[in-house]
């Protein structure tokens, strides 16, 4: 099946402290954003491109996009005032004829190419597929300061992007969600209230999300570990 690959690439990041936006921000000497597009181009599934960026952005966008020489349609917009608003913009860009569309954070530099294969095979299947990976640490839930209770973390995994999905099924999830006035962190949360089958492809702990400095530091380092290999 083609899919479409949406980047997600509108966030300010305030908490890094950058003058530039967050997908701009260079890590190992390349943007956020270069990454992710590198890994798009990896994907010979993926027909088309759409980018979504700050207003102001998208020449920008479009250097970087050509310095990663893909080899596919490529489209850049101006992103919304939440991500759910900058996917459906995007959403709206993408060609009818794709049956699948994939979305991914660049803010999530570090996906690999074989975890987009992997969501795209998986939504292919059943309607829709996220990379995520289990929940390692203890889960407290906490209410004025103190413990409320300890949450038993079998079963739970923490959701990463990409996340990959027939488009028939992300376009009518994102179209309740604006009749409904639904608000979600992620796409998988508009197509789980849909009823469609979403499934879990494990994903890595090295696709952080870059959040905070450290965050930084940490990409610095995988990346550093990765050439060294």
């Amino acid at each position: 099946m083609t899919a479409s690959a949406i980047i997600v690439a509108a966030g300010i990041g305030a908490r890094l402290g950058s003058s530039v936006p967050k997908a701009f921000i260079k890590i190992g000497g390349r943007t956020m954003l270069s990454y992710s597009l590198g890994a798009v181009g990896q994907v010979s599934s993926i027909g088309e491109v759409v980018i979504t960026v700050p207003e102001g952005f998208e020449s920008s966008a479009r250097a970087e996009a050509a310095a990663a020489g893909l080899g596919v349609p490529v489209k850049i917009t101006p992103g919304g005032v939440e991500r759910q608003d900058s996917v459906r913009i995007a959403l709206g860009l993408t060609s009818s004829e794709s049956e699948l569309v994939i979305v991914h954070d660049a803010a999530r530099p570090l996906a690999t190419p074989a975890i987009f294969e992997a969501c795209i095979a998986a939504a292919a299947r059943a309607g829709g597929a996220i990379a995520a990976i289990p929940v390692a640490d203890t889960l407290k839930r906490v209410a004025d300061g103190a413990i409320a209770a300890t949450v038993a973390r079998a079963g739970l995994w923490q959701a990463q992007t990409p996340q990959a999905f027939r488009r028939a099924v992300l376009v009518a999830a994102h179209r309740r969600a604006v009749s409904e006035r639904i608000i979600a962190t992620d796409d998988a949360d508009l197509v789980e209230r849909t009823g469609v089958r979403v499934e879990v492809v494990e994903g890595s702990t090295a696709n952080i999300k870059i959040t905070t400095p450290s965050d930084l530091a940490i990409a610095e380092a995988i990346i550093a570990a990765r050439m060294a290999d």
